[in-house]
């Protein structure tokens, strides 16, 4: 009887014991039919980099770029926007991008194959740029001339010539200096006119230089976004207008003189891929200005203006927004 009782009790011990341990076993048998099903393998650099990751967030490349220039604009002349912008609307003086008009108002006047002469009061300008009193050039040649070496006195002769057509005076540029005051005032409103024509609303022109008129007041002003749509324009409605001005020399001629080389003042010419026009402007007041046209591939035009950089900067400038944009466009 003892012994019955003996073995009653060692089996209710054994029994208590699986009970309280039946919980965990049956949650461990569980877990291997889990895992199991899912077939895990231990992870390795090979599975790890299989592994799917979150891209970072596109960075604007624009944005990691220093400029000298207190304004600057992209335009994608193609796609009629505006890629990148700083200041873009801010008027400000345009020194010699001034030009860019002068030669499409000339262009509208003058044919190619006119006659100008160098008159005495358009080589009394700032700047000795080689032009004499009383040469004659053709008109396409003096304008080849004058945007590649940015000639104050050319760009008056050209005014004053086209003042005379106004005039119904033939090409004869003698004359007072009242008639050359004239002149000069007919031209700049023509200016004028076709700026307001082409909706550039931040610009107007007090002469046909771009040259100071004192040390606060500036020949002419306008936004970075006016002078590129100014540029597009120039450049499409003209195509041969800025040939001279993607050479870094270019060789030009008097009808009553002998050839000379003309040096462009656009020192990154070379470094512009796809340039197809280009101008520059400095004056004390204005500071470095340079505006380009360039063709990023299979004539996809793009105009790049920087406005108020310095004499060196403008060029280091135009050279970072064009490498940026051909990277950006390429991606």
């Amino acid at each position: 009887m003892e012994n019955y009782q003996n073995k009653i009790s060692w089996w209710s011990k054994i029994y208590r014991g699986l009970s309280a341990a039946f919980p965990f076993v049956l949650l461990s048998a569980v877990a291997v039919i889990i895992l199991a099903n899912f077939n895990l393998t231990p992870a390795t650099p090979a599975s790890l980099a299989k592994l799917p990751t979150t891209a970072p967030p596109e960075l604007n490349p624009f944005a990691l770029i220093n400029l000298e220039a207190k304004a600057a604009i992209v335009f994608d002349a193609l796609e009629n926007k505006i890629i990148y912008s700083l200041n873009g609307e801010e008027q400000l003086p345009l020194a010699s991008l001034t030009k860019i008009m002068t030669a499409v108002v000339a262009r509208e006047i003058l044919p190619d194959y006119a006659t100008v002469t160098i008159d005495r009061d358009s080589v009394k300008k700032e700047g000795d740029s080689g032009l004499r009193a009383g040469e004659k050039w053709r008109a396409r040649d003096l304008l080849d001339f004058t945007l590649l070496v940015s000639s104050n006195d050319g760009a008056a002769s050209l005014a004053a010539a086209a003042g005379l057509v106004f005039a119904g005076a033939g090409q004869n540029t003698e004359g007072t200096i009242t008639d050359a005051v004239a002149r000069e005032k007919d031209f700049v409103g023509k200016m004028n006119e076709r700026a307001q024509a082409l909706g550039l609303v931040q610009t107007y022109f007090l002469n046909e230089t771009g040259l100071d008129l004192q040390s606060q007041v500036s020949g002419s002003y306008g936004s970075a976004r006016d002078v590129a749509t100014l540029l597009t324009y120039a450049a499409t409605k003209y195509p041969t207008l800025f040939e001279a001005t993607r050479q870094p020399v270019f060789k030009v001629s008097p009808l009553d003189g002998k050839s000379r080389e003309a040096k462009n003042t656009n020192e990154a010419a070379l470094k512009i891929p796809g340039l197809i026009a280009s101008k520059t402007g400095y004056t004390d007041l204005a500071g470095g200005n340079l505006a380009v046209l360039m063709d990023v591939g299979l004539g996809h035009p793009v105009a790049i203006v920087v406005l108020g950089s310095s004499e060196q900067g403008r060029f280091a400038d135009v050279e970072k927004l064009a490498s940026t944009t051909i990277s950006f466009l390429n991606n």
